[in-house]
């Protein structure tokens, strides 16, 4: 019998099964798992693969179900700080005293306006902003093609534009501005003076033109000290300022002109697209583009102020007292219209209207309501939202009745490129610049 709190032992001793063990304390330790390198590969570049389609997938449907609008832009917090934040004073060019008596403030400044040039909130969409330019009379010229008195030049609108001789020569590519401002703008109460930095008088376009339009068109040679003479700038070394853009010096070159002679100012990169007369009993430059971007919101393509403007007048000021501009920038240009015109409302001073990016230049928007891209042919990957459009890009499209309703195109330079032969510009404004020119005789 056993007894509590005891085992029984067996009689005689059993072998035991298997291998014999180790005598040794230590115990082996067990080998960690390893995947074969072929196998890694391979489930490597299958979860690459996955990820790759997954990565895809989210951006197809990300585009197809969603407009992204992403721009990324860095300023200098310094440069925010001294050139934006800070909102100088006014030099009192607006006080009553000071108003030139070739200035009409009283009609200029505070008389009643037959045309309204501000929309009221931005037009990003659609065709938003072609339809309001739509809203703008065609013509208030009273002249236009029906052989009506011609005032004497000096008594006439002035149309302003720059060539800097030593940038490039001024051949038939230069020449369709020209062609679309005789074909667009009233011959009887305008007149184009075509400034420059050198004698432009022996190029035979020019030459032509001058002699076919003697009251209509001059050339001059841009003396801007003599330009500069009585404004804050008088004296100044800043006048001698350029770059190789002709960018400080054309934005020099087109607030002095227009001080001492009054009118508009149309970049030589512009092709005019209809009478610019309804516009003109408002001072004004232009939207930059349809974003309004917030340190960079106008631009000066396009501007018209009447001779002696008290608005001029602040301008050279805020140029004489401020740092010089950088060479190519637009110092002299966007940054200086946006001082004034934020120093203008820090005075309580109605500040220069503002057109609608649209009205001159009209690339400058979203890719599905801006304009296609003038060199490029009308297949081409920019067209393709109007192509969806009714009749596309032909003559009564939609296309052809946003050109019609604008003002001008802004071609942004470009020198070296060429309309398509057949294309959008072609066919809706270079050859209706032609048919135009031919019917007034001018051809």
């Amino acid at each position: 019998m056993s007894r509590p709190g005891y085992e029984r032992l067996p009689m005689h001793t059993v072998p035991e099964q298997g291998p014999p063990r180790s005598r040794s304390r230590s115990r082996s330790r067990p080998q960690p798992f390893r995947i074969p390198m072929t196998l890694r590969s391979f489930d490597f570049t299958r979860l690459l693969k996955v990820i790759l389609a997954i990565s895809a997938a989210a951006i197809l449907y990300t585009f197809y179900f969603y407009e992204p609008h992403i721009e990324i832009t860095f300023y200098s917090r310094k440069w925010i700080n001294s050139e934006i934040e800070s909102v100088g004073q006014l030099a009192g060019c607006f006080d009553e005293g000071r108003i030139s008596a070739e200035y009409n403030a009283s009609r200029y400044l505070k008389g009643p306006k037959e045309v309204e040039v501000h929309a009221g909130m931005g037009m990003r969409l659609g065709m938003d902003c072609y339809e309001f330019a739509a809203t703008i009379p065609l013509s208030t010229s009273a002249n236009m093609d029906n052989g009506g008195p011609h005032l004497a030049p000096d008594e006439r609108t002035q149309y302003h534009t720059y060539w800097r001789v030593d940038l490039a020569t001024f051949s038939e590519r230069q020449e369709w501005m020209l062609k679309s401002f005789f074909a667009t703008q009233d011959h009887a109460t305008s007149r184009l003076i075509m400034w420059s930095n050198g004698d432009l008088s022996t190029n035979s376009i020019l030459a032509s033109y001058a002699h076919m339009h003697p009251n209509s068109f001059e050339m001059r040679v841009v003396n801007i000290p003599d330009l500069a003479s009585g404004t804050a700038l008088d004296g100044s070394p800043l006048l001698k300022t350029n770059d190789k853009k002709a960018w400080t010096d054309g934005d020099l070159v087109r607030l002095l002109v227009i001080w001492n002679y009054g009118g508009v100012w149309i970049d030589m990169d512009s092709l005019l697209t209809r009478d610019l007369s309804p516009l003109l009993e408002h001072e004004f430059v232009t939207q930059w583009d349809c974003y309004d971007k917030i340190y960079q919101p106008l631009n000066g393509a396009l501007m018209h102020f009447h001779k002696h403007s008290p608005y001029l007048c602040e301008a050279f000021n805020i140029m004489a007292t401020s740092a010089a501009p950088r060479a190519d920038s637009t110092d002299w240009g966007a940054l200086l219209y946006l001082k004034l015109w934020r120093r203008l409302l820090g005075a309580h001073i109605p500040p220069f209207k503002v057109l609608p990016f649209c009205f001159s230049d009209a690339r400058s928007c979203r890719l599905d309501n801006r304009l296609p891209d003038p060199f490029d042919e009308d297949d081409g990957s920019e067209a393709r939202w109007w192509r969806a459009t009714k009749d596309g890009l032909q003559e009564g499209g939609d296309l052809d009745g946003a050109l019609r309703s604008v003002f001008a195109v802004h071609l942004h330079n470009q020198w070296d490129k060429t309309f398509p032969k057949g294309g959008w510009v072609e066919r809706l404004l270079l050859k209706r610049y032609e048919e135009k020119l031919a019917e007034r005789g001018d051809l």
